[in-house]
């Protein structure tokens, strides 16, 4: 049995070799068209940044429905999509978006406009294109880096809105997209189809770009700070201790213009993760709320949580500074720079007085439950609750190296925060704005004060058409009328008029509508030197503290002495900065006069100040060289005349030299006979 069972075998493997060996047109290409083509190459696509702009289910049209196409508004949902596929982190990423439709944003996901400002918004406002900028992510690092987490390299903006005059195929998609980062080349959009519901590019880094940013920290491609950034405000938000749910922030306001400042600051911005605030020191909310938790998901997540000791729940806070009682309070002061009323002055005036802080206790939510997961508020704004206060407007906040403190303990070392964020937040100045200051002119040699400009602070509408004319320019004033309100010098400036031989307009030009005007008087002028008087006037309904004034002399700067009854700072190249003697630094509100029969009296601050000519030979004092070219108040920068006070004298003696050359010529020709 055992013999046959190993012939069996013997003669059954050769088959099965014969079986299962491949022939020779399986295992050997036989040529022609048959033979193994080459591996086709790989498709480059983007190597760059891809931009993606996806209309979802295209536009619809929504009431009122209008007759006119160009004005029909439809509703729309779009996603702008930045993806980074090159080498180099996109630090910062900023998407900006051409639209052609009108289109108003109405609400926006996972990014935020780069401007700050709140929806909805009219994207025509804007000159060239609408920048959005990644909110929370906002920097895409790259895929060698992250093993290509989309979760890491792409940034998106989910937009909904609504645009006028869509096109027939309801398709409209932006002119183009581009990215803020100037390092890239974007190439124009491709023309899209009819039925085209999306548009891409792809942007390349620019070789010719110079790039000037430090990497303070390459070792970790998440931690890569930016440049502290720049401008007339710089506002820092510093974690200074972190927990899994929770952390301490110090926010810290910082005034860097050379003459801005502001009084009673309100500071608000946007959480975007659904955080809260627990407590706060050095500052306060002007709404202690906490309805927003209770009815929200963070009264589901943090069940044993007091709610009644919660400060605020908005999702746009707004934050005062605390009064200077406050300050040595343990359970609402004792914060560096804080509790000053809201008050930060330039440096020029009190380098002590630069900035304000305060302290927060912040709550998290989920997802963003462990110890390294901290975003920064969005949208910050920032204002002055003066009228003279300037407008601001903020960035988004840049992650940069961590804020290093002195020790509390007085030992010689540093302690760094946790991380920190800063903006910057820049003085805008509109073509509709107008001054909030005004100044008129006037001197020894003249008996007339140039007046201020007729609504040079902006007239109401209420005062325009008969009651008075807002083009007519103003009329010259004697100077005791300086000296009361407007509605009171009618009579003065009719009388002047009909005593100095001037056309009396009718309608008579408006006011000035200005809550503060300053006098400039060229008091002497000698052949080694020369005066000036500056007189301030508040015919507001408040009282300006720590108040400060500059004025821009281009001529006389170098000439600049004293000031006797101000503080005098020469700064810069041609600016003088002043402000009141300690103890004498209000200007107070206007008053009533003597009688009820008397105008009311403004407040008044006078100074003079001198000037030498030894620095400054050959100005022409009283032709213009003695008068400011811009002048300020409280930072705000005042309407200044275009003309100056004529001297009688000074034109006599040109008429007189005018003659002399003419009887020069004459005779010339009458002796050589030219």
């Amino acid at each position: 049995m055992e013999a046959s069972s190993k012939f069996f075998l013997l003669l059954f493997l050769p088959t099965l070799a014969l079986l299962t060996t491949p022939s020779y047109s399986q295992t050997t290409p036989t040529g022609g068209d048959d033979s193994l083509a080459p591996a086709p190459a790989p498709d480059p696509g983007c190597n760059g940044v891809q931009l993606t702009y996806d209309l979802w289910g295209g536009a619809t049209k929504i009431r009122p429905f209008v007759t006119d196409p160009k004005q029909q508004a439809y509703a729309f949902r779009a996603r702008g999509t930045v993806l980074n596929s090159g080498t180099t982190t996109l630090k910062n990423w900023a998407l900006l978006i051409k639209f052609k439709y009108k289109e108003i944003i109405v609400n926006l996901e996972k990014a935020v406009l780069t401007n700050g400002a709140d929806l909805p918004y009219n994207t025509t406002l804007d000159a060239n294109a609408t920048s959005f900028s990644g909110n929370p992510s906002t920097d895409l690092l790259t895929p060698i880096a992250t093993a290509n987490d989309f979760n890491l390299i792409q940034g998106t903006v989910d937009i909904v809105g609504t645009l006028f005059g869509a096109p027939e195929t309801l398709n409209p998609l932006p002119e183009s997209l581009s990215l803020a980062d100037p390092s890239y080349i974007c190439p124009p959009l491709p023309k899209p189809g009819n039925w085209s519901f999306s548009v891409t590019t792809c942007c390349m880094p620019d070789p010719k770009f110079k790039n000037t940013t430090i990497i303070t920290n390459i070792t970790d491609p998440r931690k890569e700070y930016k440049d502290p950034p720049h401008g007339d405000l710089i506002i820092s938000y510093d974690i200074t201790q972190a927990y899994a749910s929770s952390y301490l922030a110090l926010v810290t306001i910082e005034n860097k213009a050379r003459l801005g400042r502001l009084d009673n600051w309100h500071l608000s911005w946007t959480w975007k993760r659904n955080e809260f605030i627990y407590s706060m020191k050095g500052a306060y909310p002007i709404d202690v709320d906490a309805t927003g938790c209770i009815y929200g998901p963070q009264a589901t997540y943090y069940q044993n949580l007091d709610f009644s000791k919660v400060l605020n729940c908005q999702r746009s806070p707004v934050i005062l500074d605390l009064p200077l009682s406050h300050y040595n309070n343990t359970e609402l002061g004792r914060i560096n720079h804080c509790c000053r009323n809201g008050t930060i002055l330039p440096e020029a005036m009190d380098p002590t007085q630069t900035k304000s802080s305060f302290q927060m206790q912040v709550f998290k939510m989920t997802p963003d439950l462990n110890i390294t997961t901290i975003y920064p508020p969005a949208s910050f704004k920032i204002a002055g609750g003066s009228p003279l206060n300037p407008d601001y407007t903020c960035g988004a906040p840049v992650r940069v190296a961590p804020t290093e403190f002195p020790d509390p303990s007085g030992l010689e070392s540093n302690t760094s925060a946790f991380a920190t964020w800063k903006l910057a937040c820049n003085i805008t100045v509109s073509k509709d704005t107008k001054p909030k200051c005004c100044v008129t002119f006037s001197g020894f040699y003249n008996d007339s004060v140039i007046p201020c400009s007729t609504c040079a602070c902006g007239c109401p509408a209420n005062r325009a058409g008969s009651t008075c004319s807002t083009t007519t320019p103003p009329m010259l004033l004697p100077p005791e009328a300086l000296l009361v309100p407007f509605d009171n010098r009618t009579a003065k400036i009719k009388a002047w008029a009909e005593l100095k031989h001037l056309p009396l307009p009718n309608p008579m030009p408006c006011a000035d509508y200005c809550g503060v005007s300053i006098n400039w008087h060229i008091a002497t002028d000698y052949n080694k030197g020369w005066s000036a008087r500056i007189t301030l006037f508040n015919w507001d309904q408040v009282d300006f503290a720590n108040w400060f004034a500059a004025i821009v002399m281009d001529d006389a700067y170098d000439g600049y002495e004293k000031m006797y009854s101000f503080n005098g700072t020469a700064v810069g190249n041609n600016t003088i900065f002043m402000q009141g003697l300690e103890g004498l630094n209000y200007l107070v509100k206007m008053s009533n006069g003597s009688t009820s029969s008397d105008p009311m009296v403004p407040g008044k601050q006078q100074t003079v100040i001198s000037f030498t000519k030894k620095t400054t030979p050959g100005i022409n004092v009283i032709g213009g060289g003695g008068f400011p070219s811009k002048v300020y108040f409280n930072g705000d920068e005042c309407s200044v005349p275009t003309i100056f006070p004529q001297s009688a004298g000074f034109r006599n003696v040109a008429s007189v030299a005018r003659q002399v050359l003419v009887a020069f010529i004459v005779s010339l020709v009458m002796i050589f006979g030219l």
